[in-house]
């Protein structure tokens, strides 16, 4: 069966932060847009427990965030699609073509905010521990483990400035790395061995995490030796990289050598009318705020480029 081809002012593709607050502008703006997302409302916010940092909220649940904000895009008239994955995209300056397992969209303008996928701790209890002692951002959740023991794993510069954040918290912190050097900012490292209170594991991998409801320990094992060594550690941060979501748009869109889109604080591409939002796009930091700016400006400018786009067209017509 044929599938459904459906014009669009704008389709924007993830709902994350960036996502549903661009798709929030756009309906007050009057544009017929849809909002897609592959997986889950929300993203990696949703498996954060306690968000502190954004405006309005002295305390509040990463999904009960999300909540709020997917309520608020829907009530502002944005329609959103869950759960259907895109198969092909066609993105030049003369047309925005998307193709996903139900649907072909012809959008107008649009804004790409996928966001990252973070690189998961290969262990098998991951996702027993997943928000119960494993977490992936120290700012949302390291005050959760304020006298605790703590460890880190990982060796580049998230690594080591997460362990310098941390250490305000930790009782005592572990470094867990798999090399006998760090791939990090000196100054961070000196920062880093100034401090009594942090121990580096080198040469180390984490094999496996321990405990019933929540973790409890860590088994690691030394690369060199093979021998194993349990941790009594209440959590776990893993800083071991992110992937940007962005293989179904290297075709067309300009990314850098980490495969992040090309984009300025215009959140403008080298396609016009294509922007990117959000963690997706280099910049020097990803935050919730920094999410919801972009979406602001992407939904602003994506808005008066439909509107050149309709002028250029009456007149040729």
């Amino acid at each position: 069966m044929d599938k459904p081809e459906k014009p669009l002012d704008l389709l924007i593709i993830g709902a994350g932060v960036a996502g549903l607050t661009a798709g929030i502008y756009a309906a007050r703006l009057k544009l017929k847009t849809l909002i897609l997302e592959d997986e889950i409302v929300g993203g990696q916010i949703q498996e954060t427990y306690v968000v502190e940092n954004y405006p309005g909220f002295s305390k509040i649940k990463g999904s009960e965030l999300i909540d709020k904000m997917h309520e608020q895009t829907l009530l502002a008239g944005t329609a959103l699609d869950e759960f259907d994955k895109i198969v092909s995209v066609r993105l030049t300056p003369q047309e925005k073509i998307i193709e996903t397992q139900t649907a072909i969209y012809r959008p107008a303008a649009v804004i790409i905010a996928a966001g990252m996928k973070r690189r998961e701790v290969p262990i098998p209890e991951e996702k027993k521990f997943r928000g119960k002692g494993i977490h992936y951002c120290e700012l949302c959740d390291g005050h959760m483990y304020d006298g605790k023991v703590i460890a880190v794993v990982g060796g580049g510069n998230s690594a080591v400035g997460a362990a310098n954040f941390l250490e305000k918290y930790a009782k005592k912190l572990y470094i867990i790395h798999h090399s006998d050097k760090f791939n990090a900012d000196q100054i961070a490292q000196d920062q880093l061995f100034s401090n009594k209170k942090i121990e580096v594991l080198w040469n180390s991998k984490l094999i496996h995490g321990v405990g019933e409801t929540s973790l409890s320990s860590v088994i690691i094992e030394n690369q060199l030796t093979k021998e194993t060594r349990t941790l009594e550690v209440s959590g776990v941060f893993v800083q071991i990289g992110s992937m940007p979501k962005t293989d179904l748009y290297k075709d067309y869109i300009r990314l850098n050598e980490s495969g992040s889109i090309v984009a300025t604080e215009t959140c403008e591409t080298n396609i016009p009318g294509v922007y990117a939002a959000g963690d997706i796009r280099t910049k020097p930091i990803r935050q919730l705020t920094t999410a919801a700016a972009d979406g602001t400006v992407a939904a602003l400018l994506a808005e008066k480029y439909i509107i050149g786009l309709k002028k250029r067209k009456e007149v040729i017509a």
